[in-house]
């Protein structure tokens, strides 16, 4: 049942609902704060894609542009170095409302921002996951790249990425 899911830029008025699915999807210091998700959606609204079914969100993806892709930046997560001008895509998050999982969201949010991307002309799209999931972006077409130096969080993540 995806007729009634849809799709556009993040918005300021966002950030708050967007927030609440951040911290109900990834555990303890992995989800962003409230004050870089405000920070993504100010400056990069067109990287920031909500889906929404109804007038709820119930999922987003968030990135930023670089020309220098290094994953293992932290302060790239502030959007500190973001040119949206630049190529290479970096996705900060992928998050769908745990009450809404399981129900294909995620690779409707995929496809939808990887068409997006491809359509303003971008060459790749990087991102970090969890060893959970990697087959999950190989299935997506993404190519395992190497285990991170980042330990976000306190966690193992690995590099992918998906040449556009």
């Amino acid at each position: 049942m995806t007729h009634d899911i849809h799709f556009r830029a993040a918005s300021p008025a966002d950030a708050d609902r967007c927030y609440e699915i951040e911290i109900s999807a990834y555990e303890g210091d992995e989800a962003a704060t409230h004050e870089k998700i405000a920070t993504r959606i100010a400056q990069y609204p067109e990287g920031f894609l909500v889906m929404e079914r109804g007038d709820r969100v119930i999922g987003f993806i968030n990135s930023g542009c670089a020309y220098d892709v290094v994953m293992s930046d932290e302060a790239f997560k502030e959007l500190v170095g973001h040119d949206a001008a630049a190529p290479n895509v970096v996705i900060m998050s992928v998050v769908v409302d745990p009450a809404e999982q399981g129900k294909g969201y995620s690779t409707l949010l995929m496809e939808t921002f990887v068409g997006r991307m491809r359509a303003m002309g971008k060459a790749t799209i990087h991102l970090m996951c969890k060893d959970r999931h990697v087959e999950l972006y190989r299935k997506f077409g993404y190519e395992y790249v190497r285990p991170s130096e980042s330990d976000h969080g306190g966690m193992a993540w690995h590099e992918m990425i998906l040449v556009l």
